[in-house]
C-alpha cells in the first residue's frame, strides 16, 4: 500500500499541515502533526450553493493517515461562529479520553478563535475509522477518513491490494442542517430530510444538476482494489452495491473479520466496512454504477434517494475505446425495508479469532444490563402547538431517560470530582417500569429527562442487551459506545428471554465493532471489558435520535495501577 495512499491528491494538499518526527523505538510508531483549520466556505450542490462548516476548504475533510502505535496531535482551530468539537470515531482512546471529543461529555467545545490538540495514541487497531464533528448537527459537513495501516513489516491478512480508495457516504441538505434541526426541536415534530446522499461528497448523476458532480473510481482490469467504506450520513443506514461485481468484507470498524462475499452490504451511520473488490480479468466495454440508498423501517419520512457513482475501467493503450457508447450497468438493491436481508448480512460478520488476532470475548459476566432504546414523547410547553404525536414533542430514551446534556463537562466534573449538580450515577440498569416491549405500546409515552450515568469499577466485564421498543413504532437503531470496542454476541427479533437466548450466544468469534444496528423489533447482546478510564458517551448514531436524547454515559473508575488511570487533562482544555 502506503505509496498509492500517501501520494494521492487529497493527502499532498493538506501535506503541508503535517510533520513526521521519528521517535527512537519504530516499535512505538512515530509521531504525526496535523492542523485542522475550522472554516466556512461555499460549495455549491444541486444547483445550491450554501456556507458550510469544513475543514481546511475541503468537503470531505482530509484524510488522517497513521499506522498502528502511532501518536497523533491534531490542533484543531475554530474559525467559525459555532462551537466545535471533533470525535475521532472508533479509536479506543486508552487513557486519553479528554482527546475523545463528544462536546459537554469529555471537553467543553472549542469556541469561537480558540484551539485545542487532540494527542492519542493508536494501540492494537488496524483498518478505517473516520472523524466527525461531535456538536448538534455539524458533522452534517465536518468528517473525514481514518486510515489506519499495520505496524511496518506487518502485512493485511488478506492479499495485497493494488490499491486502496476511501469511499465516504454522506448526507447533503440544500438549508443549513443546523436550522433543520434547531426548527424540528422548537416544534417538536420530525425534521426536515436532507435532499441527497453523497459519495464522497458527490451526489451523483440521479440528481437534479449533478452530472458533472459524480464520483468516479477509475480501475484497471485484473486487480484487487481495497475500498475503506464509511456511513458518515447524518440519519441513514444504507444499502451499497456495485453491478455485476462481487464484494469481498475483510474488516469492519477497523477489526479484521472472517472474509466473505457478497453483492450488497449494509452500513450504518457510524460503521465502517473495508471491501476486496476484484475486477474483471479484462476490458468490460462497458460501465457500472456503484450506488446506495437507504434501509429504512421507522413510521417517520425519510429520504427516498439513490446516490450513485461510477466504476470505470480504464482503456487498454492505443484503444478506440473511447469514441463508443458502452453499456451502464446498474445493481440491483435490496427493498428499503429489507429486514431479511439485513438480518443475514450481519450473521455472516464473525471476527477474524486467530492466535494472531484473537476475539478476546469475556467469559464471565460481572455485570449485566438491560437497555430498551426507542422513541418516546415529551409534553409541549404551556401555551404551544407541538408537531409530534398528539401535540407532543418527540423524544428518545434509554430505559426510559432521555439524556439531558449538561453545561459543563462530565468528564472533568467526575475528574475533579465535582459532580453536585452536573450529574448522577443511578441510570437504571434495566427499565423501571417492564412491559411488552416489542407488542402493544403503552398508553403513557412519555419519557423522563435526566442526566445519569453508570458507574463501573475498572475492569468490571459488562452484559448489555439493548431491546428496541414498538413506542411509536419500531425501528433499527445503531447504537455507538465510545472508548471501548465490544463483541455482538447475540441478536434475535421479539422481546429478549433471558432464560433461553443466552444458550444461543456466540463466546467464540463474535462479530467486534464499536457501533452495531439493533434490529427493528428485536435485540442486540454484547460484551465488554470496562478496561478503560474514563467517561465514555454511548448513543444511537441517527443524530436526530441523539438530539431528541438517545443516549447516556459509563463512567469506567480508575484502576490500583498506575497504567490503569486516566491522565491528567492537558492545559489547553477549552473551557465552557
Amino acid at each position: 500500500m502506503g505509496v498509492s495512499l500517501l501520494s494521492s491528491p487529497a493527502f499532498l494538499v493538506f501535506f503541508s499541515f503535517f510533520t513526521f518526527c521519528l521517535l527512537v523505538d519504530p516499535v512505538l510508531g512515530i509521531t504525526r502533526h496535523y492542523k485542522f483549520d475550522v472554516k466556512l466556505h461555499n460549495v455549491t450542490r444541486l444547483c445550491h450553493t450554501r456556507s458550510i462548516v469544513s475543514v481546511n476548504g475541503q468537503f470531505p475533510g482530509p484524510r488522517i493517515v497513521a499506522r498502528e502505535g502511532d501518536q497523533l496531535l491534531i490542533k484543531v482551530v475554530n474559525h467559525v461562529p459555532n462551537n466545535v468539537s471533533i470525535h475521532w470515531h472508533g479509536i479506543r482512546q486508552l487513557r486519553s479520553g479528554w482527546a475523545d471529543g463528544p462536546a459537554y461529555v469529555t471537553q467543553c467545545p472549542i469556541q469561537t478563535g480558540q484551539s485545542y490538540v487532540y494527542n492519542f495514541t493508536i494501540v492494537g487497531q488496524r483498518g478505517t475509522l473516520f472523524w466527525h464533528a461531535h456538536i448538534s448537527w455539524l458533522r452534517a459537513t465536518l468528517y473525514g477518513p481514518i486510515v489506519i495501516l499495520p505496524k511496518r513489516g506487518v502485512p493485511y491478512p488478506f492479499a495485497k491490494p493494488y490499491k486502496e480508495v476511501p469511499i465516504v457516504f454522506g448526507e447533503w441538505f440544500n438549508a443549513d442542517p443546523e436550522a433543520v434541526i434547531s426548527q424540528a426541536l422548537q416544534t417538536g415534530g420530525g425534521p426536515n430530510v436532507s435532499d441527497a446522499y453523497t459519495i464522497n461528497g458527490l451526489p451523483g448523476p440521479l440528481y437534479n444538476c449533478s452530472a458533472k458532480d459524480t464520483f468516479k473510481l477509475k480501475v484497471k482490469p485484473g486487480k484487487t482494489y481495497l475500498l475503506r467504506l464509511i456511513n458518515a450520513a447524518l440519519n441513514d443506514e444504507l444499502f451499497f452495491s456495485i453491478a455485476n461485481h462481487t464484494l469481498t468484507v475483510v474488516d469492519v470498524d477497523a477489526i479484521y473479520v472472517k472474509p466473505f462475499e457478497t453483492e450488497t452490504l449494509l452500513i450504518t451511520p457510524g460503521q465502517t466496512t473495508n471491501v476486496i473488490l476484484k475486477t474483471k480479468p479484462s476490458y468490460p466495454n462497458a460501465t457500472f454504477f456503484m450506488t446506495a440508498r437507504p434501509y429504512v423501517i421507522g413510521q417517520g419520512t425519510f429520504d427516498n434517494s439513490t446516490v450513485a457513482g461510477i466504476l470505470e475501467y480504464e482503456s487498454p493503450p492505443k484503444s478506440l475505446h473511447l469514441s463508443k457508447m458502452f453499456p451502464l450497468f446498474k445493481p440491483i438493491l435490496p427493498a428499503l425495508n429489507d429486514t431479511s436481508f439485513a438480518t443475514n448480512f450481519a450473521s455472516k460478520l464473525r471476527s477474524l479469532a486467530s492466535a494472531q488476532y484473537p476475539a478476546n470475548v469475556p467469559q464471565k459476566v460481572d455485570k449485566h444490563f438491560f437497555f430498551t432504546v426507542g422513541l418516546g414523547t415529551s409534553p409541549c410547553q404551556h401555551n404551544q402547538t407541538c408537531q409530534g404525536p398528539n401535540g407532543t414533542k418527540f423524544a428518545a430514551s434509554v430505559n426510559n431517560v432521555s439524556f439531558t446534556m449538561p453545561t459543563t463537562a462530565l468528564l472533568q466534573a467526575h475528574f475533579f470530582g465535582q459532580s453536585n449538580g452536573v450529574y448522577t450515577p443511578d441510570f437504571p440498569s434495566s427499565p423501571t417500569i417492564p412491559f411488552n416491549y416489542t407488542g402493544t405500546p403503552p398508553n403513557n409515552t412519555m419519557v423522563i429527562n435526566g442526566t445519569k450515568v453508570v458507574v463501573l469499577p475498572f475492569n468490571t466485564s459488562v452484559e448489555l442487551v439493548m431491546q428496541d421498543t414498538n413506542i411509536l413504532g419500531a425501528e433499527s437503531h445503531p447504537l455507538h459506545l465510545h472508548g471501548f470496542n465490544f463483541f455482538v454476541v447475540g441478536q434475535g427479533f421479539g422481546n429478549f428471554d433471558p432464560n433461553k437466548d443466552p444458550a444461543k450466544f456466540n463466546l467464540v468469534d463474535p462479530i467486534e465493532r464499536n457501533t452495531v444496528g439493533v434490529p427493528s423489533g428485536g435485540w442486540a447482546a454484547i460484551r465488554f471489558l470496562a478496561d478503560n478510564p474514563g467517561v465514555w458517551f454511548m448513543h444511537c448514531h441517527l443524530e436526530v435520535h441523539t438530539s431528541w436524547g438517545l443516549k447516556m454515559a459509563w463512567i469506567v473508575l480508575n484502576g490500583e495501577l498506575p497504567t490503569q488511570k486516566l491522565l491528567p487533562p492537558p492545559a489547553d482544555l477549552p473551557k465552557c
